[in-house]
Order: structure tokens, then sequence, then C-alpha cells
């Protein structure tokens, strides 16, 4: 997910383009686009870089462990009469 940092640096940034005469709303609408992102990128299910790098280590040794099995039933295939 996203870290908290960039979704308030995000909603402030957004509020920062309102008009000066909206300026004084300036907190609750930060406050409000915050939850707004926040609520909609939990809905998106995204994951963290770290979680990601996990899984795609995960993945790889898997990988590997699946090549040594079918090598070794390749070679015990081989040795049948």
């Amino acid at each position: 997910m996203v870290n908290r940092d960039s979704l308030d640096d995000l909603a402030h940034r957004i509020t920062s383009l309102l008009p000066d005469h909206m300026q004084q709303m300036q907190d609750d609408l930060e406050s409000n686009i915050h939850s707004l992102l926040q609520n909609t990128l939990t809905k998106m299910n995204l994951v963290t870089r770290e979680e990601f790098d996990v899984q795609t280590a995960l993945l790889e040794r898997t990988r590997e462990k699946l090549e040594i099995l079918e090598q070794r039933l390749t070679e015990l295939e081989k040795d049948k009469p």
C-alpha cells in the first residue's frame, strides 16, 4: 500500500490547486481527500513493493525446485526398463 506521507502529500497537492477563496476549507478538504484516496487504494487491493518482492523471490525458488524435480523425473524415466 502507499505510505501515509505519500497520501498526505497528494492530498495537500490537490487542495493547493484550489482557488484562494477556498483555501480556508483546505484542512477539511485535505482530510476528506486523504480518506477518499486511502479508501480507494484499499479497495484496489494493492500490495507494497516489499510484499511484491517477497512473493517474487518465493516464486523464483519454487520454479528452481520445480526444475530440479523435472530433471529428476526425466532421469528416473530414462532408467526405467
